[in-house]
């Protein structure tokens, strides 16, 4: 008997030292985030960054490294060792473009008063008075070029006295501004435009400033929309990204390419919108990202030049991931980043020949191997007018179907963001379903890549079609045998909030909880205090003190959430960043005081210091054990 003791023991002490843990909180915020930076010159090596959150600290920290082109050991190495050539050297080597923040006019008080130096008020005249998460103060982001070597003070503004964004805001980086291959002029990405037009068009150029004369040419002076991304080829073509709609910002992105004056469309008979392109090195084609049937795809283009043949777009890499960005071509290998609901990004090569992918970092690995993971499944569903929707179904680790499981709706925000193969850090579907829920991910009306007809169909129809695209899913998913009926949930950001909002007054208790996150709640202060206006104008198209605008009139009423205030009744989270200009404080305040006054089961969590994301490491923690604790308690 004591043998048999024994043996039980040890069997079951291997049984614990081998059991596989699952995703937790904690866990997914000590997930690495790689960050490619490039490769050397020689083509030899990949350098990347890895990012690790510092809880204690409330911030990341960030090491270097670099590792042989076709993977293998990487060598950790200090930041000034990365050696990667620097795009905004000059070719010729003799000048380098930089950006940095030029002060043009007075807003803030302690600037127009200057004996009132502890005033902090703002007077605008006008509106961009703020954006994203920054009130505007004067300031504008300039490209400056000087010589290669000398301090920035020797440096010149191209335009000194304007006040236009290059970068531009929010989210612009250097990608904004290149130098020609002759090293005689800088193209440069800006909307230089003021006040109302700002705030309302998406006109965004792209400007050629010519260093020997110091003057300025619009070469998209034609079109309305975006134009942005630009990039030359080697043998001197330019490409770049063009949407046709002016305040259109989720319009199709074609690839555009400009030799001799002429310009032509490489992608315009595609039904499809890119994400991101980079040449090919001959420059015979051009490279491409874009999602097709919920995931991120490599695709190609090539460049007729003046030959008399059409541009043929090409499908090159297919499975359950997303292809997130190319890095270089190196004969006949892209490099890349890939990533899946499942994984965080590593860098992989893709060999062209025979569209077969290599992993080459294992940054996450061990950390991945640890874990048991969710199953992700892909579901067709027809929607209420006969159309076959994707829906993307995440089942919990060591999934058992003979037991019945607690469901979320997930709402992707956008409108007009893919729902694909991505892996976040806040709405993480492997960390819901290791937590023990099934996760219900439609690819309902407003995802592209299904074609430029669905990608469209959500404007000016927030809460139409796609609202029975959402019920669709997950009344077709809660058929089966392992889905608790009685406890179902419904969460989402953004737009997403604004479905989850807009659900609660419809849903005809189908849900017991809901989540929502700087979500839209009132469409008529949405649009009185947004600050991207150009957004809520084609969306809800129209004002909403236009009575004649039909169309208007039915999104600032019949699909405004807060009309429906008086069905609602079910327990509701409501998460509101302080920060937020986009989904401004107001409409999570609003909904959190509804919810109060009806007495409905209600919390709200409140993020002075985030804006429309959750950035810093221990708020981050915070919205996740929040998120888990309400649906512990409502579901």
């Amino acid at each position: 008997m004591k043998k048999l003791i024994l043996i039980l023991t040890v069997l079951i002490a291997s049984n614990i030292s081998n059991a596989q843990q699952v995703m937790n909180p904690e866990l997914l915020w000590s997930v690495k985030r790689i960050g490619v930076m490039g490769i050397s010159e020689d083509a030899s090596q990949i350098f990347y960054s890895i990012k690790i959150p510092n809880i204690e600290n409330n911030d990341f920290d960030t090491t270097y490294f670099k590792m042989p082109i076709d993977g293998g050991t990487a060598i950790k190495i200090e930041k000034e060792d990365v050696a990667v050539s620097d795009k905004n050297i000059s070719p010729d080597a003799a000048l380098k473009v930089f950006h940095k923040s030029v002060h043009l006019t007075d807003v803030k008080a302690n600037d127009i008063y200057k004996n009132l130096d502890k005033a902090n008020a703002y007077v605008f005249t006008e509106l961009d008075n703020r954006h994203w998460d920054t009130w505007s103060d004067g300031s504008y982001e300039h490209v400056f070029y000087k010589k290669a070597n000398a301090e920035d003070e020797t440096a010149t503004d191209i335009m000194p006295e304007e006040p236009y964004y290059s970068p531009q805001r929010p989210f612009g980086g250097d990608e904004d501004y290149i130098w020609s291959p002759d090293s005689k002029s800088i193209y440069y990405v800006s909307k230089k435009l003021k006040g109302k037009a700002y705030a309302t068009s998406t006109n965004t150029d792209i400007y050629k400033y010519d260093i020997a004369t110091k003057t300025t040419t619009n070469i998209t002076e034609g079109n309305k929309g975006y134009d942005t991304s630009p990039a030359f080829s080697k043998t001197g073509v330019l490409g770049w990204l063009q949407m046709k709609t002016d305040g259109y910002e989720s319009d199709k992105n074609d690839i555009i390419v400009l030799e001799n004056g002429i310009k032509q469309n490489l992608t315009q008979q595609w039904d499809g919108t890119v994400n991101s392109f980079t040449w090919s090195k001959d420059g015979s084609k051009i490279y491409f990202t874009a999602a097709v049937d919920g995931t991120i795809q490599l695709f190609s283009v090539n460049y007729p030049g003046k030959k008399r043949i059409a541009p043929v777009v090409k499908q090159l890499s297919k499975g359950q991931f997303d292809v997130q960005g190319i890095v270089a071509e190196l004969d006949d290998t892209l490099i890349l980043t890939r990533g899946d609901m499942n994984h965080a990004s590593e860098i992989f090569s893709f060999r062209l020949k025979d569209a077969s992918f290599k992993q080459l970092s294992t940054v996450n690995d061990d950390f991945y191997n640890k874990l048991d993971l969710p199953k992700v499944e892909k579901r067709y569903v027809t929607t209420t007018d006969n159309k076959q929707m994707l829906v993307w179904v995440i089942l919990p680790p060591n999934f058992d179907a003979t037991k019945k499981y607690p469901t979320l709706l997930y709402a992707q925000g956008g409108p007009q963001s893919a729902l694909s193969q991505f892996y976040s850090y806040r709405w993480n579907f492997q960390l819901m379903a290791s937590q023990g829920y099934i996760i219900v991910a439609p690819n309902r009306r407003g995802m592209p890549g299904y074609g430029v007809e669905w990608n469209e169909a959500i404007s000016k129809d927030w809460g139409g079609q796609v609202m029975d695209d959402y019920l669709s899913a997950i009344d077709d998913v809660a058929k089966e045998s392992y889905v608790d009926n009685d406890r179902l949930g419904a969460i989402g950001a953004s737009y997403g909030g604004y479905s989850v909002f807009y659900l609660a007054g419809i849903h005809n208790k189908r849900f017991k909880s809901f989540i929502a996150h700087d979500g839209v709640f009132d469409t008529r202060s949405m649009a009185g205090t947004t600050e991207e206006l150009f957004f809520v104008n084609h969306d809800f198209g129209g004002n909403y003190w236009d009575k004649s605008n039909a169309t208007a009139q039915k999104a600032f009423n019949e699909f405004n959430p807060i009309t429906k205030v008086d069905k609602w009744d079910t327990p509701i989270l409501i998460i509101q960043g302080g920060k937020d200009y986009r989904v401004p404080i107001e409409q999570g305040l609003a909904a959190f005081q509804a919810a109060q006054l009806r007495d409905i089961k209600s919390k709200l969590l409140y993020l002075p210091d985030e804006n429309h994301w959750v950035l810093q490491p221990q708020n981050a923690l915070v919205w996740q054990h929040e998120f888990f604790k309400w649906l512990k308690e409502t579901l």
